[in-house]
């Protein structure tokens, strides 16, 4: 292993900066750093959110949901810049505390209510409708399992081996391994799950699906950090095949492009025709 001075934390620990990707956005402190109210579009459903893994899990799950027939699912979807600290205005935080996209409002009851973290967010939708969650009490259960193994698994593979594969502004050997190993695992725990089953929770396809391909899928696809290669994703089969299933999806094909800038997508999405 390549040799490295050693740091040694001090008694009490002070902020630095730190550099790389995302430096200037990260504090140790919580709450809004300036007043800005969000915009409300048309819809009873607004959602605040950018285009990343996280992001897409919910315009993916709202594609689907108007794939299916529920019009209820319309939904106004505002682009927040989380590079340049949206995600830091009062409005946002308002709805989320913890500034972390992406973040729902729901004003079709007499409160608005808010929705934020993925998961819940994802949850809180299947439940609403009443669809792409089992009603089985064994395959729905199989189906949470996997829906908060992804919620409790992913940082290891965004904030740890995304981060220092790709954002980190020096490149260490000990994180990076450390961070591929349990990324690999992880990836390994799928592909023995889905040797045996089509989608996550069994032959229906779930929010459990929904919330894992955007990180899992795309990275065996090659198309998250770039990495494919480097984890030696053909070692993965049921993944892949899953994955590339779950892509080709009309919904998941719309839900991708919304919130991101780029030839590959719309920054705001307030109906179905801006996806055309």
């Amino acid at each position: 292993m390549t040799s490295h001075s050693s740091y040694i934390p001090p008694k009490i620990w002070q902020q630095t900066i730190s550099g790389g990707a995302f430096a200037n956005i990260n504090r140790p402190v919580s709450g809004s750093t300036h007043e800005k109210e969000l915009p409300l579009g048309k819809h009873p459903i607004q959602l605040y959110s950018q285009g990343t893994p996280n992001g897409i899990k919910v315009t993916i799950m709202l594609e689907e949901l108007l794939a299916l027939g529920y019009t209820g699912a319309e939904y106004d979807a505002w682009l927040i810049r989380i590079a340049e600290g949206d995600q830091f205005s009062s409005g946002f935080v308002e709805i989320n505390p913890n500034s972390k996209i992406p973040a729902l409002l729901d004003h079709s009851g007499k409160t608005p209510l808010r929705v934020f973290e993925s998961g819940s967010i994802l949850l809180y939708l299947a439940e609403k409708f009443g669809a792409l969650l089992p009603r089985d009490v064994a395959t729905r259960t199989e189906a949470l399992n996997w829906l908060f193994w992804q919620m409790g698994s992913v940082p290891f593979v965004g904030g740890g081996f995304g981060h220092f594969y790709v954002y980190a502004p020096e490149k260490f050997e000990y994180p990076i391994n450390r961070y591929t190993m349990e990324t690999k695992r992880q990836l390994d725990v799928l592909n023995r799950r889905l040797a045996e089953n089509r989608y996550l929770a069994g032959e229906e396809y779930s929010i459990a699906d929904i919330a894992t391909w955007p990180w899992y899928g795309c990275l065996v696809q090659g198309t998250l950090y770039d990495a494919g290669e480097f984890l030696s994703v053909k070692d993965y089969p049921n993944v892949k095949r899953w994955a590339d299933e779950i892509a080709a999806r009309s919904a998941v094909i719309r839900g991708r492009k919304v919130n991101r800038t780029g030839n590959d997508g719309v920054a705001e999405r307030h109906q179905a025709s801006d996806l055309d």
